[in-house]
């Protein structure tokens, strides 16, 4: 680890285990006498839908030797995830949890891919600011390694999103 990548190793950390634990506490606290912010979710699935594209165009940019295109897709797809989160947040901070109200075989699939989702949403964000962090390094070897565990992951958190949300899309209460 050379030394710009050891003044990130503190921020990453803190970032690690302060961002899941900052959503935690605030998906239990409900904002009164505020009106729910039940137009949020499509979007937040669709900002999954949108990101997980990116995803997939920036690998082909950089798979295609264009480094400052697959840049700036990667810097959106920073924003789009932060976007995702904040409005997450927003939505179940006035919003009451809707349950699951599918049956049998689908019910369990359901909370397969959620918890999934859920866990590896987590594992993502030391993978993505460490996978980050080495590009800003220009350590592009290590930043290659990394992100060849951190794009499949990345995906499939951006991809099972949309799915968690066109499974339980039909039991939000309007």
């Amino acid at each position: 680890m050379d030394l710009e990548e050891k003044k990130y190793k503190r921020w990453i950390v803190i970032l690690s285990i302060a961002i899941p634990l900052v959503v935690a506490v605030l998906f239990g606290i409900k904002i009164p006498n505020v009106k729910p912010l039940s137009f949020l979710p499509p979007i937040y699935a669709t900002i999954n839908g949108i990101t997980a594209v990116i995803l997939i165009l920036a690998v082909i940019a950089i798979k295609n030797k264009k480094r400052l295109l697959h840049e700036r897709l990667m810097k959106v797809c920073i924003v789009l995830s932060v976007s995702f989160l904040v409005m997450y947040v927003a939505y179940h901070m006035t919003s009451d949890s809707t349950p699951y109200g599918g049956e049998g075989v689908i019910r369990s699939v359901y909370f397969v891919i959620l918890i999934s989702h859920i866990l590896l949403s987590i594992g993502i964000i030391p993978l993505v600011l460490i996978t980050y962090v080495r590009a800003l390094s220009k350590r592009f070897d290590k930043h290659k390694k990394i992100a060849k565990i951190t794009f499949p992951i990345w995906l499939y958190v951006a991809v099972t999103g949309v799915i968690v949300y066109l499974m339980i899309a039909p039991y939000y209460v309007n």
